[in-house]
């Protein structure tokens, strides 16, 4: 299985961001599922493949009532949009109040969402758009059944003590206390930092120091550049190679080390589909 949860814990970090770069390059075929209990952005901000406006009402609104009477993992793709680009979406919600229709539904979501890598007819990962988290946020449901739960942040000294304090309750909740620099437990807790690409290095180094001062059983994964204009072209608002993007390029460099390290254990589809885009950036949106 592989379905992984990209979050944050406050302000706007650019979770959407991260969320459409990493798919846009994702070695394996990929579902990008906006599942922010506060709404998504993408049909505001993206373009659909037939180059008209994304449908609200398919999506995260329509599987509502799929999911009450159970949900087959194949059954996502009657609920997917492609993007401009050719990226596989899982349209947000509206407005917050929509999330009422999916009370009690997040745990059968994640199930569906890690078992669709999988299935036999149309395999794929999926990468979950869980934006701003809290100790009630109902997307936390997801994350028992996610290879990864990725928090992303900012360098800002606050934004870093506050990934640090989130990490810690995530592992209290998902593990069950305080863990170590090598505790092996899943899903696995790492940090996307959101970085001027020069001073990366030093910037992951102090933060996994204060990770695991924190006992806090997470680690950083990778960083991604701070390029506001690759995010105005990943977005589809700027004109430019958004392959030769600092956020594309570093985006790769993640993804490949995520494989590297954990690859291994997600199940590999059993069409030995290994990518429905090939490294192709597709249009998405920052947030």
């Amino acid at each position: 299985m592989a379905l992984i949860a990209l979050a944050a814990d406050k302000g706007s970090p650019g979770v959407t961001t991260a969320a459409v770069a990493l798919a846009a390059v994702w070695p394996r075929r990929v579902l990008l599922a906006e599942t922010d209990p506060a709404g998504g952005d993408l049909v505001y901000r993206s373009a659909a493949a037939h180059g008209g406006p994304l449908n609200p009402n398919t999506g995260m609104l329509s599987i509502a009532a799929t999911a009450r009477r159970g949900l087959v993992p194949d059954q996502l793709w009657d609920h997917v949009q492609p993007l401009s680009g050719g990226l596989d979406v899982l349209v947000g919600l509206g407005i917050a109040e929509q999330a009422a229709g999916l009370a009690g539904l997040w745990p059968t979501l994640g199930r569906a969402f890690a078992q669709l890598a999988d299935s036999p007819h149309q395999p794929a990962d999926v990468i979950a758009d869980c934006g701003r988290i809290s100790g009630d946020s109902p997307a936390v449901e997801m994350f028992s059944q996610a290879a990864l739960v990725l928090l992303v942040s900012r360098t800002e000294p606050e934004s870093i003590a506050r990934v640090r304090d989130r990490a810690a309750a995530l592992s209290a909740k998902l593990h069950g206390g305080p863990r170590g620099a090598a505790s092996l437990a899943t899903p696995l807790i790492g940090v996307i930092l959101i970085a001027d690409p020069g001073d990366a290095p030093k910037l992951v180094h102090q933060v996994g120091d204060m990770l695991v001062a924190g006992q806090t059983g997470a680690r950083v994964v990778g960083t991604l550049a701070e390029d506001p204009i690759g995010a105005e072209q990943l977005a589809g608002r700027r004109r430019g190679r958004l392959d030769k993007s600092l956020l594309i390029r570093s985006a790769r460099k993640v993804t490949a080390d995520l494989y590297q390290q954990y690859g291994a254990a997600w199940s590999v589809p059993a069409d030995g589909h290994t990518g429905g885009h090939h490294g192709r950036p597709a249009a998405g949106a920052g947030r």
